[in-house]
């Protein structure tokens, strides 16, 4: 298998990690350690921080610090929230790094003859760090749905890059899938954006209106426009233009994101790929939004998810498989606590970690411990691996979560505890090897989604003994998940 390289969008740092975060990070990791379970020789795999613009430089002001000194120690509570998450990344892209910068004034420099400067007058909106059109801000009358703050009207001269000019070429590209937008109905979304027609964009702001970015190559006066900066960090970290991962690793194989931020990833970075004379990422997975109990989620209302919280809690893979089974792959979802705990309760601790608490014991009080050896698995793993292909990795899940029901099913038809009455201990010893051979599938399976779990499953039967295991993998919950 050849190399594989995915990465995700890099998170905002003015805030605290949230849920949609945890979305982007999962998958890309799921993805990862998926390739490398199949052989890949070379997976990379990037997550990084956006550190430039007006939200940091008013969150800093608020915090009465330098913006430096602000991103560096937010950084570092993304940092701990994907270690808690257990995420498998190797690379993580700063776009305060200096070879970041270094790297995006060489692509700035490189765009040039798609630059020009002119006067320009728009509605901005702070939060999303996005000038809007006309027709947005009369829908939102005049107030940003996402952050509840007014529009600014700002009249500037700013540099702009012909997006235009390659509207027709990225129309053809996503329409023949040589960029593959997931799930279709994303891809139908930007094409239809796309026969409206693409603007040229601004990508600068006057240093004087915004100081904290990377300046414009000749002109001091100006600093890149944060989005169009932060889209570059995809190649700054691998080494464009001249290291041998760059040229080993692009173009990117998939690139995770949200539905909300898919203009920027499928417009406006193929555009500047293509200023760049450089080829498209192969796919873009878009994931869809959680709710919280089904209304959107909201500081005021006071429903906002802690998946920080959630992991310290419960774990960080029963974290992960909520999301990854029970949130769709391709569309939106929802969290309750509820939901959350029926899954944790029935599913993981019922059905997973009761299975495997239930053969370990009988192998071991019945056996002293020696499991045999283990018939080779007789499941048709089709359904699995399409799953996988198509980043439906709750569907992938399913097909795991039948075999984890038929093995329950399998030992309560079988019933070892009668066997080991009987006199024939052969046939007892084919079922128990047989149910541990079940559950090696199983945590061969799981590997991409629950690390943690799959690695347990696996130490408790190694070759071919059973080591200790005292309780269960998941201790039902006393009370609701909150």
């Amino acid at each position: 298998m050849k190399r594989f390289y995915v990465c995700t969008a890099i998170a905002y740092v003015n805030d605290k990690p949230h849920i949609g975060h945890a979305m982007d990070f999962l998958y890309g990791d799921v993805l990862a350690r998926y390739a490398r379970q199949q052989g890949s020789p070379d997976v990379t795999f990037s997550i990084g921080t956006d550190e430039h613009g007006s939200k940091i430089a008013e969150k800093a002001e608020e915090a009465k610090q330098t913006e430096k000194a602000f991103v560096d120690a937010n950084v570092l509570r993304w940092q701990e929230f994907t270690k808690l998450l257990n995420i498998s990344n190797d690379r993580f892209a700063r776009t305060t790094d200096k070879g970041h910068e270094d790297r995006a004034a060489i692509i700035w420099k490189k765009l040039e003859a798609d630059i020009y400067k002119k006067a320009y007058e728009g509605w901005y909106c702070v939060g999303c760090e996005e000038y809007k059109t006309e027709t947005i801000v009369e829908d939102t009358k005049g107030v940003c749905p996402l952050h509840n703050r007014p529009y600014d009207k700002l009249s500037e001269e700013n540099y702009f890059f012909k997006l235009s000019k390659y509207n027709d070429a990225i129309k053809k590209a996503i329409e023949s899938d040589d960029l593959q937008i997931v799930p279709s109905n994303r891809k139908n979304e930007i094409l239809n954006l796309l026969k409206e027609g693409l603007d040229d964009i601004s990508i600068s702001r006057p240093i004087d209106k915004i100081s904290w970015g990377i300046k414009v190559p000749g002109d001091p006066s100006h600093v890149m426009y944060v989005w169009f900066e932060a889209l570059m960090n995809y190649i700054t970290i691998i080494g464009y233009p001249e290291q041998e991962d760059f040229k080993n690793l692009w173009p990117a194989d998939v690139q995770v994101l949200g539905k909300d931020i898919l203009r920027f990833h499928a417009a406006i970075w193929p555009g500047m790929l293509m200023g760049l004379g450089l080829p498209l990422p192969k796919k873009l997975l878009v994931h869809g939004h959680v709710t919280s109990s089904g209304q959107k989620m909201s500081k005021t209302v006071g429903n906002v998810i802690d998946p920080v919280e959630l992991m310290k809690r419960y774990g960080s893979d029963a974290f992960r498989y909520f999301l990854l089974r029970h949130i769709s792959s391709t569309d939106d979802g929802d969290y309750s606590p509820e939901r959350f705990e029926a899954a944790y309760n029935s599913e993981l601790g019922n059905e997973l970690g009761n299975a495997v608490q239930r053969v370990a014991v009988m192998v071991k009080t019945y056996q002293d411990g020696v499991i045999g050896n283990t018939p080779e698995s007789k499941h048709d793993e089709g359904a699995y691996t399409s799953a996988m292909s198509d980043f439906r990795f709750d569907k992938a899940l399913e097909v795991v979560w039948e075999q984890v029901r038929g093995l329950n099913q399998f030992i309560d038809e079988e019933k070892p505890w009668v066997l080991a009455k009987s006199e024939d201990k052969d046939h007892l010893r084919e079922v128990l090897a047989a149910c541990v051979s079940n559950l090696l599938e199983i945590a061969e399976l799981l590997t991409p989604f629950l690390p943690d779990t799959a690695a347990k499953i696996q130490a408790v039967f190694k070759d071919g003994i059973v080591r200790p295991f005292e309780g269960t993998l998941f201790p039902r919950l006393d009370k609701k998940a909150e």
